[in-house]
């Protein structure tokens, strides 16, 4: 960890449980509204009665630092992707309490995320504050409520997450069909009560990449047809679509294919939801891909 990062550490423990971070979000127009600066990405979402407000800074070279707030819970996060270190954490801002990620905050966050896919440019070409933002909240959209938020995360290619952007191509191609000509990834796997990564029933093999879906799912062989749908628990199907080992929910705005993020979704696409506490090792071991992983493309 670089020296830097620990007086940002402070100025952001200042800046979280202050005044700032005290107060409710104000009213806001529906839908998602952003501001931006040199070094800066703010502004508010409104849906259906929800509104989050939002704010992701360089406050050193290199380092950025998060804040998500809504209804009634603060997310903060320093992130200093040169190291691969971030620290992350959530309150309530009520007492400034420790708090967790329910079912109801997941849904929120699962629908900011898709307004900043949406609202922020692809990949790289965002600016670095926008792009750490928006995969610090896919990241929060799919976090347990057994996980704790106040955490520190590490990642370094190589060890910390492995890059598979290789198997996220058919036909050569990163989008689009495959042709009925596949680059298989075997296998994407997960431990639960129906035993460990060695059994056959909790491993598929997997088409990764951005290829096709199904109302918003993905395809699984069945005998010799394609059916929509997920599978439980089947000895070694072979699936593919919604991104199938993307990092992030769906298809995001950054195209990041790694080992971890493919467990992931081994998991909670193979009999179990999304906060499943069977799937808590992989959300954990997916994060550091996540925050730091480069894009495929």
């Amino acid at each position: 960890m670089r020296k830097a990062l620990g007086g940002a550490v402070a100025a952001l423990l200042l800046w979280g449980c202050g005044g700032a971070g005290t107060e409710a979000p104000p009213a806001s127009p529906e839908g998602l509204s952003l501001r931006s600066g040199t070094g800066l990405t703010e502004g508010t979402w409104a849906h259906d009665g929800q509104t989050v407000s939002f704010a992701s800074r360089e406050v050193e070279p290199g380092v950025y630092r998060l804040e998500v707030r809504m209804h009634g819970m603060t997310l903060t996060g320093l992130m200093d992707p040169a190291s691969g270190v971030s620290t992350l954490d959530g309150f309530a801002d009520t007492n400034v309490q420790d708090t967790q990620v329910v079912d109801a905050d997941r849904q929120v966050l699962s629908a900011f995320y898709g307004a900043l896919n949406q609202g922020l440019p692809q990949g790289d070409a965002a600016a670095p504050e926008a792009m750490y933002l928006r995969r610090a909240v896919g990241m929060w959209a799919q976090q347990p409520t057994s996980v704790t938020l106040k955490r520190t995360v590490m990642g370094e290619q190589g060890r910390g997450y492995t890059m598979l952007c290789s198997y996220a191509k058919c036909g050569g191609k990163n989008t689009g069909s495959c042709g009925g000509t596949y680059n298989w990834y075997s296998y994407a796997k997960h431990d639960c009560d129906k035993g460990g990564f060695d059994n056959a029933r909790n491993q598929q093999i997997a088409q990764l990449g951005d290829h096709t879906s199904c109302n918003g799912d993905e395809y699984y062989m069945n005998g010799s047809t394609w059916v929509c749908g997920e599978p439980d628990h089947w000895s070694r199907p072979k699936v593919m679509g919604n991104c199938f080992g993307r990092c992030g929910g769906g298809c995001g705005g950054d195209t990041q294919y790694t080992l971890d993020a493919t467990n992931h979704d081994g998991c909670v696409r193979n009999g179990h939801v999304l906060a499943s506490a069977y799937c808590d090792d992989q959300f954990m071991s997916a994060t550091d891909d996540e925050l730091f992983a480069p894009n495929c493309y």
